[in-house]
């Protein structure tokens, strides 16, 4: 008994230094860390770097540390690193100030300029933080066009993000209508939390009872009262106190989730008492549709039915779905007199990656009265946000007539609903803003389009209005609310293509533009490629191609048809491959395009290769065996990655290593400087070797995105016309297609019972006129 007693005693002895180490609440630290990543110019949006961080429930401080790192030692000068903080989605962010597609509505995220010369690093704190995820993105500023090839030494920062924060472990819970006494101090608030149920209208937080214990004080506490947490766009709402207490009231509060309360005090060093209290009102609630799921079902089931019949006859569903449902008119009559808001059941479809549609499970047409709003729910998970929220609202006139002055009011919003709709009401809740949008006779579609929605439940309200206080005969119109989800923008339109991206498990997708064409949904045209323009960049890339025929025809006449074979396949294939990768509509591609890259780049190093090779005048059996090696591990490099660096430079080094070498051999050997002629040096090794190298100084340094079309041309013709100045000439003992002389099967002649003998001797890069 004794020792229970001791035990109970010391718990309560912990307890109550734990709480006087703080005040009223514990709380544990937490960490967390996402590894560098490689920082990269802003094109478009995948070259932001996204990183997603969650912050738990009754966090009370939040502070990230963002660290960037010069990758290298190079001189790169100072670039100024932004950075992007959103909660509860992606941050949508236009740093080159480009037009959004039309009915595109956003919001710009919080922004940070951290400037960088070798390594720098700022702090972002943040109190009373909403509970969620929270994305953090990186880049540097605007791309400059510059095409910078892979594998080549280049400026490089690293990026790394880290948070901690500090969390309330045993935060007081207020319950509805009962007092808690609490304390305040300057540097310790009282932090409570209270919970809002589904369907409450109002809320009211008020403070009572105060008192600083001091007789000169007790009229004038000064605390400061907030509801709600901060999540960047929307802050607390918050109430300064005056007198002995205050009181707080929100409409339209957040449903079915925690409200954070914070009572600081603003007395110097005093703690000030107090009692607060917690009261909500639940104004409207939809009739209940008990516990029968049967009707549910065969809701279900004729939504089957209905989507089968839609892929056998279109025209028979889009007839039927106009029409206005009339089981659906026949529940609504008894109803509206005594409900004060009708709930819609909506049925959710997950279709493919960010690909999910909303339909009202009674059919696509939706009732909408003037005496009470019309409520749709769409819950929305975290998957959903690396999409875009697209609402069309359609105003059916077919088969009910609409007055002139009516107008169907919608309001979008997120974390509860706005239930009182009118001309004055503002789409907005107390702690968060909705998007509105109005249909009418002349105006009878509208449409909203949001990137990058927040995760959490949305509510779209409807609600008929007049210009006059009744609307008559017209009091019950039919609209179509359409709401789903995308990957991107209208698929990015003409001018872009929607790509999928992914940052560790979380799935997000952006528009990449082509010729010229810019913005989020790549509408921007104000910097947009002409017609003209697209088909000259198409006929110079493919056409400069045809520079590979003289060097295959000088190939064929100095019998080195290996060598014109390899040509032949370069040319071919990176014409077609030019003529496919275009971004424009001058495009023709006559296979699949990776295949047809794989091919360019593949035909393009094994020219070189064999060139060089050639050069190096080795035996047939030995040029033959390191034509085909080369080529195996050319192809395997060219699988394992295309467009590295060394992919081009290894086979080069290796060919030009091994045609010094025999160069070397013969010249000591013959004591003599190998080529042994002054012309083959100056007239075509030398001119040879300054196309190769200016060739490769505008492949590397000089291409950006504006003169690529011509630069790469330029480069197409300086890589064939050093391959005819490079060549060796016919060698004298091989016949028109490469046949040696010395066959058994060929004619000698015989002068006086002697064979004329052939000298075999190798006259190397000698040059007859």
């Amino acid at each position: 008994m004794e020792m229970c007693f001791l035990r109970a005693l010391l718990f309560v002895a912990l307890s109550a230094w734990i709480l006087a180490d703080d005040g009223q609440v514990t709380f544990v630290s937490e960490l967390s860390s996402k590894p560098a990543q490689k920082l990269s110019k802003y094109g478009w949006y995948g070259n932001v770097r996204l990183q997603r961080f969650h912050i738990p429930e009754e966090t009370a401080i939040a502070r990230w540390l963002f660290s960037v790192t010069k990758g290298n030692n190079f001189n790169c000068g100072k670039h100024n690193v932004t950075i992007h903080i959103q909660y509860g989605a992606p941050p949508v962010i236009n740093p080159t100030g480009k037009v959004f597609p039309n009915a595109t509505l956003w919001s710009p995220p919080l922004s940070l300029i951290l400037p960088v010369t070798s390594q720098s690093s700022t702090t972002f704190n943040l109190s009373n933080p909403a509970p969620g995820d929270w994305f953090v993105g990186a880049h540097l500023p605007e791309h400059d066009g510059r095409i910078e090839q892979k594998g080549f030494p280049s400026c490089s920062y690293l990026f790394q993000p880290q948070l901690s924060i500090r969390r309330a472990v045993d935060t007081p819970i207020m319950q509805q209508g009962t007092f808690l006494q609490q304390t305040a101090a300057p540097d310790t608030p009282a932090r409570l939390k209270l919970y809002v149920p589904e369907f409450a209208s109002s809320l009211s937080v008020s403070v009572s009872d105060c008192s600083s214990g001091e007789a000169a004080d007790d009229g004038n506490c000064s605390l400061v009262l907030r509801l709600g947490c901060t999540s960047l766009q929307q802050r607390p709402v918050t109430v300064n106190c005056s007198g002995i207490g205050c009181s707080a009231t929100l409409s339209n509060p957040p449903w079915d989730t925690w409200l954070r309360v914070v009572v600081e005090s603003g007395l110097g060093n005093r703690t000030v008492t107090f009692s607060i209290v917690s009261n909500y009102t639940v104004g409207c609630k939809p009739k209940s549709v008990g516990l029968k799921v049967d009707d549910d079902i065969n809701k279900l089931r004729s939504k089957s039915n209905l989507t089968n019949s839609t892929s056998a006859d279109n025209d028979t569903v889009v007839t039927d779905a106009v029409a206005p449902s009339n089981d659906s008119a026949s529940l609504l009559t008894p109803l509206l007199a005594s409900a004060c808001v009708w709930s819609i059941p909506i049925l959710y479809e997950e279709l493919d990656v960010l690909s999910m549609r909303f339909t009202p499970a009674n059919g696509p047409n939706v009732s909408v009265t003037d005496t009470h709003p019309t409520l749709l729910t769409y819950p929305l998970h975290t998957q959903a946000t690396g999409g875009t929220l697209n609402l069309q609202l359609t105003l059916n006139t077919t088969n009910i007539t609409v007055a002139n002055s009516s107008s169907v009011v919608a309001c979008l919003s997120p974390w509860a609903p706005v239930l009182d709709l009118n001309h004055s009401q503002p789409c907005r809740t107390a702690l968060f803003g909705g998007y509105g949008v109005r249909v009418n006779v002349s105006d009878p579609k509208a449409v909203v389009r949001l990137p990058f929605p927040q995760s959490t439940t949305w509510y779209l309200t409807l609600q008929l209005t007049c210009n006059s206080s009744d609307c008559g005969n017209a009091s019950l119109v039919s609209v179509v609310p359409e709401l789903f989800i995308s990957a991107c923008v209208e698929d990015c339109g003409t001018y872009g293509e929607c790509r999928l991206l992914r940052s560790y498990s979380y799935l997000y997708a952006a528009c990449v533009c082509k010729t010229g064409w810019s913005g989020w949904g790549c509408t921007d045209g104000s910097s947009a490629q002409s017609y003209g323009r697209q088909l000259t960049a198409t006929l110079l890339l493919t056409l400069s191609n045809l520079a590979f025929l003289p060097a295959t025809v000088v190939a064929v006449k100095r019998c080195f048809i290996t060598e014109a074979s390899v040509y032949l396949f370069t040319m071919f294939f990176s014409t077609f491959y030019h003529a496919c990768d275009q971004p424009g509509v001058a495009v023709m591609c006559i296979m699949d395009y990776d295949a047809l890259q794989y091919c360019d780049f593949l035909g393009s190093i094994c020219s070189i290769w064999v060139t060089i090779l050639c050069m190096a005048r080795i035996k047939d059996i030995f040029k033959y065996t390191l034509f085909m090696l080369g080529a195996l591990l050319i192809a395997m490099s060219m699988q394992l990655d295309r467009k590295g660096l060394w992919n081009l430079l290894g086979p080069v080094i290796c060919a030009i290593l091994l045609m010094v070498t025999t160069w070397v051999y013969r010249g000591v050997r013959r004591r003599h400087c190998y080529p042994p002629s002054w012309r083959r040096w100056v007239l075509f090794l030398i001119p040879g070797a300054v196309c190769a190298l200016v060739g490769v100084c505008l492949y590397i340094f000089a291409e950006t995105e504006d003169n690529y079309y011509y630069t790469h041309s330029l480069w197409h013709i300086l890589v064939a016309s050093c391959v005819v100045f490079l060549l060796p000439p016919k060698e004298k003992n091989r016949e028109a297609l490469g046949w040696n002389r010395g066959w058994t099967w060929s004619w000698r002649p015989q002068v006086c019972g002697y064979t004329l003998c052939q000298n075999d001797k190798d006259e190397l890069y000698s040059v007859t006129q």
